[in-house]
């Protein structure tokens, strides 16, 4: 018999991480996620949107995507893809708790978000970290350190699709990475809050019974 041929695709019945505690508390979030924006949906065709409503409606969906777009990439081995999405994901979450903190700013929001007139994202993280207990309490230039070095290719990036060829050493991946459990669980940790954070929101700016909806 020749040597197995190796896999092109994975399904959900045979990804290479499939079974990891941390991967599948994420599918557990991703399906109640889904399922709450399958409830509000279809309400906002029938609101009045506010500004910020409207705002949440594009933010909300393009998060639900990449979030899908990082489980995906999980999936089929594509790690390093899925570190990188996660800056994104995390952008419109704090966009999303910041804009329902600071809704005065939603006219920077509305003129376009231009850079200079609208906060960056460490801006916004420390602004939030101020506004009350339940807030993540660190700064966001710690927060942002690593996902920048991703999105930049700083060389500190180089753990994130760094492999072992065995006896020969260490290479760096282009393709598939399929045998580095511990960086599926710590995207999947660093994952996991911010979709919680992003439910919150979704119940914040469409509470069961919005303001719009008593007009």
């Amino acid at each position: 018999m020749g040597s197995e041929k190796p896999q092109v695709i994975f399904t959900p019945d045979n990804e290479p991480y499939l079974g990891r505690t941390l991967l599948f508390h994420f599918d557990q979030i991703i399906s109640a996620t889904m399922e709450q924006n399958a409830l509000i949906a279809p309400r906002t065709h029938s609101l009045s949107l506010t500004d910020h409503q409207q705002m949440a409606c594009q933010v909300i969906s393009q998060a639900l995507n990449i979030t899908l777009s990082i489980r995906e990439l999980i999936r089929q081995g594509y790690l390093f893809g899925a570190y990188v999405l996660e800056r994104a994901l995390v952008e419109r979450a704090v966009i999303l708790f910041y804009l329902h903190s600071y809704p005065e700013d939603i006219a920077h929001w509305k003129s376009g978000w231009h850079q200079g007139a609208a906060p960056g994202l460490t801006t916004m993280i420390d602004k939030i970290s101020k506004t009350g207990t339940n807030a993540p309490k660190t700064r966001g230039s710690d927060m942002m350190k690593p996902m920048n070095s991703l999105l930049h290719a700083k060389p500190d990036s180089a753990y994130y699709n760094s492999i072992s060829l065995g006896g020969t050493g260490v290479g760096f991946a282009p393709s598939k990475i399929l045998d580095r459990p511990e960086l599926c669980d710590s995207l999947c940790a660093d994952i996991i809050p911010t979709l919680a954070m992003i439910q919150g929101m979704m119940a914040a700016y469409f509470p069961a019974k919005s303001a719009s909806e008593l007009h």
